[in-house]
């Protein structure tokens, strides 16, 4: 099933209420997904249902900051793509943010942005006219997510500007629809 990505933001936002935490190894524990690290060559995860149980594999060797947003995409494939894991043998993870993407593959990526990084640490970034870079940094986060969390605040109805992957802020606001 296709989702918006409106949906994988809300998603994202039920577990982050559900489980009171953005932290991807304690939304996994709260899940009752068992995370087991792996020394992969090329991959950098894998999500996988064995017997009605869901597993996370992680290369063991990522760097702190790249091993969160592995396991909060894995988690988006337990929360979002279930069902079409059972069915696939489950997913891999070889490049993150790959424009080659299918679409389960974005809807991971867009439920890690949204699990990872609050809308209000984001925003207070956009305020101080971060740049994409300055605010990955100032977040311990990577660009590229940075990009699709942005993409999720204005699906969520936020005044900015994607251009260049760059926020500007453009006052007032989120946008009431009026």
């Amino acid at each position: 099933m296709s989702m918006t990505t409106r949906q994988a933001v809300e998603r994202a936002d039920q577990t982050v209420r559900r489980c009171g935490s953005r932290d991807p190894r304690r939304v996994a524990e709260e899940l009752g997904v068992e995370i087991l690290a792996r020394p992969f060559v090329r991959q950098m995860g894998a999500y996988k249902p064995v017997m009605h149980r869901p597993f996370i594999f992680i290369k063991s060797d990522l760097d702190p900051v790249m091993g969160g947003i592995v396991l909060a995409h894995e988690l988006g494939h337990h929360c979002l793509h279930r069902r079409e894991a059972g069915i696939l043998g489950g997913f891999q993870e070889f490049n993150l943010f790959s424009l080659q993407n299918d679409r389960m593959e974005y809807e991971a990526n867009i439920f890690a942005a949204q699990l990872l990084l609050s809308d209000e640490a984001v925003l207070e970034c956009v305020e101080l006219g971060y740049d994409v870079q300055t605010a990955a940094r100032a977040l311990s986060s990577d660009v590229n997510l940075l990009a699709l969390k942005l993409d999720a605040l204005i699906a969520k109805g936020y005044l900015l500007t994607a251009q260049h992957r760059t926020p500007h802020y453009l006052g007032g606001g989120k946008n009431t629809g009026a």
